[in-house]
């Protein structure tokens, strides 16, 4: 049989003469729900109400379901007209009547969106809609619309996500039934009382004024620097010229994270971006990628090597999470060597870091050390050829066997299960520290660092140390 889905609008008077005939012909009418203004349009007519599916659904998801599935029942007797407030497009169990049933003819109404906009007075030309009950999928825009704010805890859920997308103290319209009042997004949840009709509208200010901003308002701006009447420095930035900014800021986020200060993350994280949109924005202008392909290649990147999450890959800790990982990034950058992973690894890494993932690399093929103390013998014989190499007063030599000494040390932590790179840096850290310790207490009894003797700087040394150690 017929399902006619009819948009009731949000007024009475909002019903349309074709709606009007259709209900008149129509063997069965069904309404969601009678606790809406809109509802009126259907007076003088024999309405069956939904209400008591409300009560007897735990979710959103499940009360459209279960609302689309009496109107699909009822529709294997006879035609139906199924009534929502609002538009039909803005109804997920009409998007599912529409999906399971043939025979669908739709007849719009004023949509939910539509009258709040208008109660609001926006000013955007365009603006994001959304059922408060799927706020989760709201995006950044430049204006938006949040509709069945319909209690207090769903009105609490919506100013959490406002207050991220535009700021907690950004205005907003708080619109219930044919009343608007200006209000702060921090008040959304304090309003007196909450009905079917209550919906939020709001829109960016200015952009030098907006309390918020996102990745795209981050291109935006780098844009507007590198335009004709921008930014000389921006404007003449290249890719090449700002590589070492990238590798500075990415080395000041590691150090805000070894030193635990949240706030110097927080900044040094907006720093990386920055690096990153930079780059991006320059190659858009060259036309040869934007800012968006480089995150859905990423996006599709994650997705594909998380085939233990989105996949038929297994993994049953993070030990097994990696191997699934690396087994998927060979496959994706066409790997099929042990030579061609060695050879992947960046050379531009710290020298440390470059060592220890070539040696890790290697070792999959199994040509690795059998243990930290075999690797430890071949540091030892390495000592030698170095030594011998220093005396016979061969710089070419001594640069040779030093660096072969540096990779067997590298080899040698490597297996013993530690991070070379950082453990170095630990080590440097640690003498530059009981260093500046050193020579501080030196100066203090009167005396000159460079006038000691190495007895005497050993005792000093041993007193740093010790002052370090007890505070």
């Amino acid at each position: 049989m017929k399902i006619t889905l009819i948009g009731l609008g949000n007024s009475q008077g909002d019903l349309t003469a074709k709606a009007e005939l259709a209900l008149k012909t129509c063997a069965k009418i069904i309404a969601r729900t009678n606790a809406t203004a809109a509802f009126e349009n259907l007076a003088g007519y024999e309405v069956e109400t939904l209400d008591s599916v409300f009560e007897s659904s735990r979710n959103f998801d499940t009360l459209n379901k279960k609302l689309a599935a009496r109107v699909l029942d009822a529709a294997q007797k006879r035609d139906v007209c199924y009534c929502v407030d609002g538009a039909v497009c803005e109804d997920e169990a009409c998007k599912i009547i529409i999906k399971k049933h043939a025979d669908v003819c739709v007849i719009e109404g004023v949509s939910k969106s539509a009258h709040i906009a208008s109660a609001a007075k926006l000013n955007a030309p365009l603006y994001s809609a959304v059922s408060a009950y799927g706020i989760e999928s709201l995006k950044s825009s430049p204006a938006a619309v949040v509709y069945d704010v319909d209690c207090y805890y769903i009105a609490s859920l919506i100013k959490e996500k406002l207050a991220a997308l535009y700021g907690d103290e950004a205005d907003c319209t708080f619109v219930r039934g044919e009343s608007a009042t200006r209000i702060k997004v921090y008040e959304i949840d304090r309003q007196k009382d909450y009905d079917a009709s209550c919906a939020v509208a709001i829109e960016e200010g200015e952009f030098l004024k907006k309390e918020r901003y996102d990745y795209a308002d981050l291109l935006n701006l780098i844009k507007l620097l590198r335009k004709p009447d921008g930014c000389p420095w921006d404007r003449a930035q290249t890719n090449a010229s700002i590589k070492g900014n990238t590798i500075e800021e990415a080395y000041e986020l590691a150090d805000a994270i070894e030193r635990g200060d949240d706030d110097g993350i927080e900044e040094e994280t907006g720093d990386v971006l920055l690096q990153a949109a930079f780059h991006s924005v320059i190659k858009e202008e060259q036309g040869v990628f934007s800012g968006g392909d480089a995150i859905t290649r990423l996006v599709k990147k994650l997705i594909f090597r998380h085939s233990h999450i989105f996949g038929e890959d297994k993994a049953d800790g993070s030990d097994d999470a990696l191997v699934v990982w690396e087994k998927n990034k060979n496959i994706e950058k066409n790997v099929t060597t042990f030579g061609e992973s060695v050879g992947a690894v960046p050379s531009n890494f710290p020298a440390c870091m470059y060592a220890q993932k070539v040696g890790k690399r290697a070792a999959k093929s199994g040509m690795d050390f059998l243990s930290p103390a075999s690797a430890f013998e071949r540091l030892q014989d390495e000592f030698s050829e170095l030594t011998d190499a220093i005396q016979s007063e061969d710089k070419e030599r001594v640069f040779d066997e030093a660096g072969d000494v540096l990779l067997s040390a590298v080899n040698a932590c490597r297996l013993a299960g530690v991070d070379c790179e950082n453990a170095l840096r630990a080590s440097a850290q640690k003498f530059a520290k009981r260093f500046t310790e050193c020579e501080k207490l030196i100066l203090a009894d009167g005396k000159n660092m460079t006038d000691l003797d190495g007895r005497e700087l050993d005792i000093y040394w041993e007193r740093a140390k010790n002052a370090i150690k007890e505070n």
